[in-house]
Order: C-alpha cells, then structure tokens, then sequence
C-alpha cells in the first residue's frame, strides 16, 4: 500500500511572533553561586523550574571570564533550558552558535534605535503593603521580570501581571487585573489556599506544587474572571459569574 501525498503542500510555513520569555540578567559569572541562587529559587516555586525556556542575559559580565556552556550545564541541571543569549562580543555570539544557542543583540542596542522625539509616559508609582498574618498587598502593575511574593500569607495584586512577570504566596494570590504571568500559591505546600484573577492569560498556574501552562487550559477560560484551587490532587479552572 502506498500513501498518496499532496506534493503541492507546504510541508511549514514561517511566521512571525511574539512569545513570552523569561530572561536570566547574570550579574556574576561563577556558575557556583548561579547555580546556588537557583538551588534557593527552587525550594519556593519548584513549578517555576518545568523545563522554562530562559535567554541567559550577559550584558552586565566581562567575556574573558565567561564560562557559557558552564553556565548552560548549571541551567538544565536546575530544569531550565537555556535557548537563547543576548548581548555580549563577537566571541560570545560564536561559542552561543557554537552550543546551538540564538543569540540576541545587547538591550542598549534596541533602545538606541528609538526615535529620540518619542517621550516614554512617566513610571506607574507601585506600593507594597504589609497586612496582617503575613499578607501583602502589592498597587501597580509587576512587569515582564520582576517578581513579587508573600512569603508567609495571602499576595493581593491591585494592577495587572505581565507576561513574563511571576506571583508568588505561601497562601493564595488575588489579583484584581489581567494575569498574563506566572502565578504560585501554596509555595510552601498549602493545598487549600488558591488563585483568583480578573482575566485569565497566565503562562503557568500553580498550587502546592500542581501546575498549568497555559496551553493545558481550556481556551473558553481564557481572559475570562477565574479561580483556582486543588480538587481530587487535580488543578481545577473555574469560571467566576
């Protein structure tokens, strides 16, 4: 028996796009103590650390005494998966080539290109308040790298979470705006607490542990008012009316 197959098909397509990525900004190049900071990261939000694909950030480190494919070990010996480089020499491109790695030109590169006659609108002013039992309430929008925990109760966010941007509780984490980030409650292992949000657009959901990409979500919940919470050891998505 033979397959017929339509030879007028394209077997791909390109096309261009704008994916979420989590960037590694180093500011040391010892892999110990990079692999030490990670150690400690994972023992507050393991879910963070499912095979996320990071661009490793050398900007801030001098080429001579960079070790990048130590540094890459360190990155999946922890479960992420390096796939990208910016900035950094000529030499530093090539050993990324070189690991089959992309690479990305230096973050003051892009800027330059910026029409000096465009002002960029004044920073939103964040706060941070303590509440009682441990709770935090957090006023402003968490942008693409930062990130904001409670390390021993609720997290409220008062603003939106970006994409690339994480939230993190050891209760639960409400957050009164878009959630396109990376959202953990119970981080230390509290199966009764959750996640509430007023659009739901996360790149990860976790509770104590139990986690969701945001492929594995039913898209008829998407950017839509939600809460989340462990029922049967399952993550469960449920509308909020």
């Amino acid at each position: 028996m033979s397959l017929k197959v339509d030879q007028t098909a394209t077997a791909f397509t390109f096309k261009g796009g704008m994916l979420p990525m989590t960037v590694m900004e180093l500011n040391s190049p010892d892999p110990e103590r990079v692999s030490a900071q990670l150690a400690g990261k994972l023992s507050q939000s393991p879910a963070f650390f499912q095979h996320t694909p990071v661009v490793l950030s050398v900007e801030k480190l001098d080429d001579t005494s960079l070790a990048l494919e130590r540094l890459c070990a360190v990155c999946r010996s922890h479960k992420l998966l390096p796939v990208a480089v910016r900035g950094g020499s000529e030499g530093i491109k090539q050993s990324a080539w070189a690991l089959g790695l992309g690479w990305f030109p230096p973050q003051e590169s892009r800027e330059a290109r910026t029409l000096a006659s465009v002002t960029p609108p004044p920073p939103q002013t964040a706060v941070m308040e303590e509440v009682g039992s441990g709770g935090r309430i957090f006023r402003g929008t968490v942008r693409s790298g930062q990130q904001i925990s409670a390390a021993e109760g609720d997290l409220v966010v008062v603003g939106a979470v970006n994409a690339g941007a994480e939230v993190l509780a050891a209760g639960s984490v409400h957050v009164y705006g878009p959630l396109r980030g990376r959202a953990l409650a119970g981080i230390h292992g509290d199966r009764d607490c959750g996640i509430f949000c007023h659009e739901l657009h996360a790149e990860l959901l976790s509770v104590a542990g139990n986690y969701k990409r945001l492929e594995d979500i039913d898209p008829s919940l998407l950017n839509t008012t939600v809460q989340v919470r462990l029922r049967d050891d399952q993550l469960s998505i449920e509308a909020l009316v």
